[in-house]
């Protein structure tokens, strides 16, 4: 009995040893990724920020500016951007995107959404809310020009009234350890203004066709790099949240063959005392 016992302790160990294998090697692999996702997201932040503040001069070089991207009107119904992950295994990085986004979802106002990742898929699928589109449903592949893509289609959607706001759900990378679920409204756009208009003097800027144009040619543009934004975010905090849920994994496994090593140890103890007992009581008969 305590060769069978030690022979099922040892089985244990090797197969919690075979599991410790793949958590490390999956913290090394999320540790390599997160490292080229922040260096991704801070070599596009330089492009954006000057689009917007390119929209920024516009609308304050302009006197009665007004773009149709600016005017806020009654939400008959809101259009969500989600960003969730393609799989598992990330502590609850999925789980607290959702969480938001129940949170934001109105009884009285249609929703349609727009879901990046498989899990955002399938979440919304189960929950049978109107989706826009899957074609962007592994969020591993997205790249710049999907996130163009995204932008025209929920600036037209806008547009042409299909919908009256519209927001991004993702999730806001803080530290290693810290990733906290974020909603931005993208549309409509909140006026921006300088820091001061009443005594600065600005140069005289000359747009052609006119402001509102140029303006509106570059509203893609910029919530195109918001979109792309948010996603180096959520991709840099589910390998960040990756990391940490294997990481604790490894140490647990690690634990758990201490745990393991004790027990195969005093069971072979035992053993080998119960065969001396058995060997004295043999030779005294």
């Amino acid at each position: 009995m305590a060769g069978a016992s030690m022979k099922d302790i040892k089985l244990r160990i090797k197969s919690v040893e075979s599991t410790m294998q793949i958590t490390k090697a999956m913290e090394l692999v999320a540790s390599s990724k997160l490292r080229r996702a922040k260096e991704r997201q801070e070599r596009s932040r330089p492009y954006f920020e000057g689009l917007k503040k390119t929209l920024v001069d516009i609308e304050s070089a302009t006197t009665d500016f007004s773009s149709p991207y600016q005017k806020k009107r009654e939400v008959r119904k809101q259009c969500l951007i989600v960003i969730a992950g393609d799989r598992g295994l990330a502590g609850g990085y999925n789980s607290n995107v959702f969480k938001a986004v129940t949170g934001l979802l109105r009884q009285d106002t249609p929703v349609c959404v727009i879901p990046v990742g498989k899990r955002a898929v399938d979440f919304f699928t189960r929950k049978g809310i109107e989706i826009l589109t899957t074609e962007f449903a592994e969020a591993a592949s997205i790249s710049i020009a999907d996130c163009f893509t995204i932008s025209n289609l929920i600036t037209k959607g806008y547009l042409a009234g299909q919908f009256d706001e519209v927001s991004i759900v993702f999730t806001r990378f803080v530290s290693m350890l810290t990733q906290t679920p974020a909603c931005e409204k993208l549309l409509p756009l909140e006026a921006q203004k300088t820091e001061s208009e009443d005594d600065t003097v600005r140069p005289l800027v000359l747009y052609e066709p006119s402001p509102e144009v140029v303006y509106d040619a570059i509203v893609p543009n910029y919530i195109s790099g918001m979109i792309y934004g948010a996603m180096c975010e959520s991709v840099a905090s589910e390998l960040g949240a990756r990391r940490t849920a294997m990481d604790a994994a490894s140490k647990n496994a690690a634990e758990m063959i201490d745990d393991l090593s004790l027990r195969y140890n005093r069971a072979r103890q035992g053993a080998i005392t119960q065969e001396i007992t058995e060997i004295v009581a043999g030779a005294e008969h």
